[in-house]
């Protein structure tokens, strides 16, 4: 059953929270961040990413670099441009995106549950990553950015946000890229216990974005237990943040795929390839999308296709076999086109679903890429049938959109 607790955040003051807030560390280039982050001192990159204080070029896995944010973080709450609350709440963050609302809760939760599998993971992580965020987690004694988790929906959770809600947010603002970003503080004292014990029977939570960041914040936490002779259990240490949302109001979008060439083949030397697991069908020049599971949307030669996978292809039966992203990977990548491995060959890159297919479209028409494929995304069904049989999703299957904006609340490690 999922522990969790309330804590005290440390949040810009209002008038300031759209001058901090900004995008996770992890969708941008260091070069964009300095961009963004042009003639703002209080944006919050100058922590997340903080070679942006650096000349162009900064190696951000320096040493400096790291003490850097620290300096930084320092800074920000000498200035009052962060503050941290007097006593331990809960939080509401809702997101709106193309007129649909998305509610979750801003909690502390607890790091043995990520040891012992009450928080449920589908990715794997890489190293390199989790060690960045480790240093990062370390020398900041803070979580500066929440990670997303889903969790069943439950009624009673769904009624204590919806009365929660009836105030005036505290944070209310749309960013940049047409967000809306709505944030309230819940300080009842009932409430808050209530909100507890409902996660005390809740069996699971999933981690939907946010897998580097979920393992560098929990092996810090656990680092620190280790490392101190007088643990008790009770350390704040033990908690990290996260913004957790019902199941039932997150949406994954597709993840697609372009690839720089054909291995060699011709067009019509690949089609008829594709036709051996697939029926293929030519859709004409208008941009397609793939209707259900198990169809895809190619584009070649500035036409689209429709490949509906035949049945024997795929094994419903079986939660990953069953997955667009691993009958395309089979299939297509790699026994016509030779792509093995999706995390290091070159040839192929990844377009999230928010960039919509006309980006697909853009990158084959200019030259760059040979071809695109669509795939139809996944569902939370799916997600949380994989993350249950203890099974890993392929890379790059799920996008999860909106993003969580970083710098609305951060969680102290002490």
């Amino acid at each position: 059953m999922a522990i969790i607790k309330p804590f005290k955040g440390i949040r810009p003051p209002k008038e300031l929270v759209v001058d901090v807030a900004s995008r996770p560390y992890d969708v941008l280039s260091s070069e964009e961040a300095r961009e963004e982050a042009k003639g703002n001192e209080k944006s919050l990159y100058h922590i997340i990413k903080p070679e942006i204080d650096f000349p162009v070029g900064k190696d951000e896995h320096s040493s400096d670099v790291y003490e850097k944010a620290v300096e930084n973080f320092n800074l920000f709450q000498e200035k009052g441009w962060l503050i941290q609350d007097d006593k331990e709440n809960y939080y509401v963050y809702a997101q709106t995106m193309n007129g649909r609302t998305q509610y979750g809760l801003v909690v502390a939760s607890y790091v043995n549950d990520y040891m012992t599998g009450v928080i449920k993971k589908h990715e794997l992580t890489r190293k390199d990553k989790e060690e960045d965020r480790m240093k990062h987690v370390r020398i900041n004694n803070a979580n500066i950015e929440p990670v997303f988790f889903a969790y069943p929906q439950n009624p009673e959770l769904d009624a204590i946000v919806k009365n929660a809600v009836k105030e005036a947010p505290e944070y209310d603002f749309v960013s940049a890229d047409s967000i809306g970003h709505h944030f309230w503080v819940i300080k009842d004292e009932a409430v808050i216990q209530k909100i507890t014990e409902i996660f005390g029977n809740i069996p699971y939570l999933y981690i939907a974005d946010g897998h580097h960041r979920s393992a560098a914040a929990a092996l810090v936490g656990a680092e620190k237990a280790k490392q101190n002779p007088n643990h008790t259990g009770e350390e704040e240490y033990n908690y990290f943040m996260a913004v957790c949302f019902p199941d039932n109001q997150l949406k994954i979008m597709d993840y697609n795929r372009v690839v720089k060439d054909l291995n060699g083949l011709t067009a019509e030397q690949f089609l008829e390839k594709l036709s051996k697991n697939f029926i293929v069908t030519d859709k004409g020049e208008s941009i397609y999308h793939p209707e259900k599971l198990h169809y895809f949307s190619l584009y070649l030669n500035r036409r689209w296709y429709s490949l509906e996978a035949k049945q024997g292809t795929f094994n419903d039966s079986d939660p990953i076999g069953v997955l667009d992203v691993t009958i395309s990977s089979n299939l297509i990548l790699d026994e016509i086109l030779g792509i093995k491995d999706l995390r290091t060959d070159k040839r192929i890159d990844f377009v999230g679903g928010l960039r919509g297919l006309e980006e697909l479209k853009r990158r084959v028409d200019s030259g760059e890429m040979a071809m695109a494929l669509a795939l139809y995304p996944v569902s939370m069904k799916q997600l949380i049938d994989i993350a249950d049989t203890g099974n890993i999703m392929p890379p790059k299957t799920t996008w999860f959109e909106p993003k969580l904006r970083s710098g609305l609340v951060i969680h102290k490690l002490q």
